[in-house]
């Protein structure tokens, strides 16, 4: 009988609690660099700051590659697919992609003349200093975490033995990452992991992940069977209910529908 893969699978669970660990660890770090950032330097320490950032994401891009590498070994000994396979670990994010984040995260910081700042560049600069740290978070946190989802998506790329991946999301996920994750074992491509899909995330490794997105990649394998959990097959009863055969407007209706029918609740709807 063949084996079953799920979303849910107390496997899933043990790396997405090293994904989250794994992230404490890392704004933790990050939250003690703050420090660098000199108000009355800005043309100075800001650049430092980003190169100290920037060292501190590819070591934590490292360590998340080795987590997924390690996770993607665990998935195929279960499924019990013949012959022998090395995951390739993907690199930490380039230097440029890094540092153009960050200078997005920072962008409210410089001042301007008071006609021509928005509303966030008026703020006192605690205020913007805070906003700047959280965008920074988001920012390194998906870089990270890319890593190893990265490193998931190119192994099932390589391997012959794999036959597709899933997308998992969490309980309390956006709209766009429940859609995802409701259409289980289908992605195979980029194109179909979500990359060519919905401008408004940030989505820069090989699928679509935004700033703050916990979402995790499962593997199945030649032999195994792979099953929708029961919130994802609850997600995916919704969309084929509400917001299929719509396009152009799926992804809002299926937002909508959530928010009406899913009991757990979007971020930022309650």
């Amino acid at each position: 009988m063949a084996s079953t893969v799920s979303d849910d699978s107390a496997a899933a669970a043990r790396m997405r609690q090293a994904q989250a660990g794994l992230t404490r660890l890392l704004l933790r770090d990050l939250r003690k660099l703050r420090r660098l950032i000199q108000p009355a330097r800005l043309q100075v320490s800001v650049p430092a700051w980003i190169d100290a950032v920037h060292d501190l994401v590819g070591r934590y891009a490292e360590v998340s590659a080795s987590l997924a590498g390690d996770f993607y070994d665990g998935q195929r000994d279960a499924a019990g697919v013949s012959g022998v396979f090395t995951v390739p670990l993907a690199d930490p994010p380039p230097r440029e992609q890094t540092v153009n984040s960050l200078r997005w995260a920072t962008k409210d910081l410089w001042p301007r003349p008071e006609a021509d700042a928005t509303v966030a560049q008026l703020e006192p600069m605690d205020v913007r200093l805070d906003a700047a740290e959280r965008r920074a978070e988001g920012v390194v946190d998906r870089l990270v975490l890319n890593a190893g989802r990265d490193t998931m998506v190119q192994a099932v790329w390589q391997d012959p033995q794999a036959v597709g991946y899933a997308r998992a999301a969490a309980l309390g996920a956006c709209s766009f990452c429940k859609m995802t994750a409701s259409r289980g074992l289908v992605y195979r491509s980029a194109g179909t992991a979500g990359q060519d899909a919905n401008d408004r995330f940030r989505g820069d490794g090989v699928a679509k992940y935004h700033d703050g997105c916990h979402c995790m990649i499962i593997t199945a394998f030649k032999g195994q069977r792979f099953q929708l959990s029961p919130h994802a097959a609850e997600w995916d009863r919704i969309y084929r209910e509400y917001a299929q055969g719509h396009p152009g407007d799926q992804l809002r209706l299926f937002r909508r529908a959530l928010a009406e029918h899913d009991q757990h609740p979007l971020p930022g709807s309650h």
